[in-house]
């Protein structure tokens, strides 16, 4: 028997406690939160909704809608360098969401607090005729001036990605029945990147005085690639033989190859693609190492403008570079 959910009621179960710890939050009691920032230090701030049917499936469980919205966020603190302070929370849900659904959403937050040591500091709960939707602002903070940016390529910068690109999207196609001849271990490690990406924090903050810029992979690895070279009036050449893939993307290529373009241009892998000097390869190797994130070079920054990707047998590939785009 579903239970009936008030306002105040979720606030004070189900959000209040994911605010202890932090003063500045009020207990979500006040009309606002409070923000200090340490001495020589700035705030990060971003803001990402997602929307079910748009960025998550109306079946996904309330945990993995809980885990993408926040961590989506998490990425773009990670692709500028910031340390996680806090959030923002708005909830939009469809009357008469069960109180069993904001506890297990309020439980993954709770989770990922722990995990990311950020808290909820505020945000809003309201009623919709429309889909599930939730919009997250986070605050980061980071050393004044030492902000990681997408702007700051140079020409003879190598071009590096951490982890591995296409995850996302074969998740994706799984979910929705669109795959078949992979394992089932490889099919839950496909799904869980869809699900629950894994903002690289640990990462952005070494890349700090060794990047020259940075980027999350949200709308695709060609087009993000693209977004830098377009602030630097540069191109890049991608190679495509360099793309790291993981072993269940391997063994769907194996079956659909044709997939390949796919991979270089759906978004989602909340990876950091990033410029750095060749003279950064032995710094950029400790860096993976010590945070425990692979991070491949795939190509180099030109002068010319364009992204170019060059193929197996060193030839142009044509591909889509528009990647995902809401309008």
């Amino acid at each position: 028997m579903p239970q009936p959910v008030n306002e105040f009621g979720l606030i004070s179960k189900y959000f209040a406690p994911l605010a202890d710890g932090y003063a500045g939050a009020l207990g979500l009691k006040d009309d606002g939160a409070l923000i200090s920032v340490e001495f020589g230090y700035q705030i990060v701030v971003t803001c990402d909704a997602i929307v079910c049917g748009v960025h998550f499936r109306s079946e996904d469980r309330p945990e993995d809608v809980a885990a993408r919205g926040l961590r989506v966020n998490l990425s773009d603190l990670a692709a500028m360098g910031a340390c996680p302070v806090g959030y923002l929370l708005a909830l939009a849900v469809p009357s008469g969401t069960d109180a069993s659904w904001f506890e297990r959403f309020s439980a993954q937050l709770a989770s990922d607090q722990a995990t990311y040591n950020v808290k909820l500091i505020g945000g809003d709960t309201v009623m919709t005729p429309g889909p599930l939707t939730l919009s997250i602002t986070a605050f980061g903070q980071i050393p004044t001036g030492q902000a990681l940016t997408r702007a700051g390529a140079k020409p003879g910068d190598k071009i590096f990605v951490s982890g591995n690109v296409g995850d996302a999207l074969l998740g994706l196609k799984l979910l929705r029945g669109e795959l078949g001849s992979v394992s089932a271990s490889q099919a839950a490690a496909l799904k869980n990147r869809f699900l629950r990406p894994e903002p690289r924090i640990a990462l952005g903050q070494a890349l700090i005085g060794v990047a020259h810029a940075v980027i999350d992979v949200s709308d695709g690895l060609i087009a993000d690639i693209g977004h830098i070279c377009t602030l630097a009036n540069l191109g890049a050449r991608l190679n495509i033989s360099s793309v790291p893939l993981s072993l269940g993307a391997r063994a769907v290529l194996g079956d659909v190859p044709d997939l390949l373009p796919n991979l270089l241009s759906a978004g989602d892998d909340y990876e950091l693609v990033f410029t750095a000097p060749s003279s950064a390869l032995e710094t950029l190797s400790r860096i993976s190492s010590d945070t425990g994130v692979m991070v491949t070079e795939i190509g180099e920054v030109v002068a010319t403008p364009g992204v170019v990707v060059i193929g197996v047998g060193g030839d142009e590939v044509q591909m889509e570079a528009s990647g995902y785009q809401h309008f």
